[in-house]
């Protein structure tokens, strides 16, 4: 009976590693090598594949993350050595879905009479350190197929290791990956990852992803009030 119970507990850790550790610290991220990583997951819904996801701008990442950007300070002196104006997340590179996804998802939805998905993917990388963030995202498309994503951004980062976080937030689904150079003992922007991981957790689902259509023209975003990102009608 012993035995039984302990196999029990033993499969019970592995499946909540490394998906649900959102408190644990950094030297417990189960960090792989890319080409064992997993990837994204699209099931039977092989036409989702073709969908498009597009790089994030710094402000709908917070937006997203309903993060609101507090250390921010628009009257820093020119030479001064403070960073207080700086935006939080410095590290991460997010991709959204493009407005052709997020129509495609309702088109498809409506064609397969309510069977196709309407579930989209959010990705977001926090890199080890804002030089290897800088280097990879000159080589990164600003613009690429959910299809690809697996083989170019995931597979494609040779000499480096990741840790892979996946969280389901109603039509959408997050996907958070720590990234390091392989050999490293550490993670440098651990407190950036460990603060995305809470604000993701933290969110509500979101019932409509279209309200993402306005994030690429959204001129002016308001902090005053919680934004009701994770709850849009």
């Amino acid at each position: 009976m012993e035995k039984k119970e302990k196999k029990k507990n033993n499969k019970k850790q592995k499946h909540q590693h490394p998906n649900d550790q959102t408190t644990k610290p950094t030297s417990d991220f189960s960090f792989k090598p890319c080409s064992d990583v997993k990837g994204l997951r699209f099931g039977g819904q092989f036409i989702v594949k073709s969908f498009t996801i597009r790089r994030a701008r710094p402000l709908e990442l917070l937006q997203l993350l309903s993060f609101p950007p507090t250390n921010t300070n628009t009257n820093t002196k020119p030479h001064s050595n403070n960073n207080s104006n700086k935006l939080p997340f410095p590290s991460t590179t997010a991709f959204l879905p493009t407005n052709f996804t997020i129509l495609a998802h309702h088109a498809w939805h409506t064609l397969t009479l309510g069977l196709g998905t309407k579930k989209s993917k959010v990705l977001l990388f926090v890199f080890e350190t804002e030089s290897m963030k800088s280097a990879i995202d000159r080589v990164w498309p600003s613009e690429i197929p959910l299809g690809e994503v697996n083989k170019r951004l995931i597979r494609g980062l040779a000499g480096s290791e990741m840790a892979r976080f996946k969280f389901r937030k109603g039509c959408i689904t997050f996907y958070v990956y720590a990234v390091r150079k392989v050999g490293s003992m550490s993670f440098s922007c651990a407190d950036d990852l460990r603060n995305i991981l809470q604000s993701v957790v933290a969110l509500n689902d979101f019932l409509d992803h279209t309200a993402m259509l306005a994030m690429p023209n959204q001129r002016s975003i308001s902090y005053a009030t919680p934004p009701p990102v994770a709850m849009a009608h």
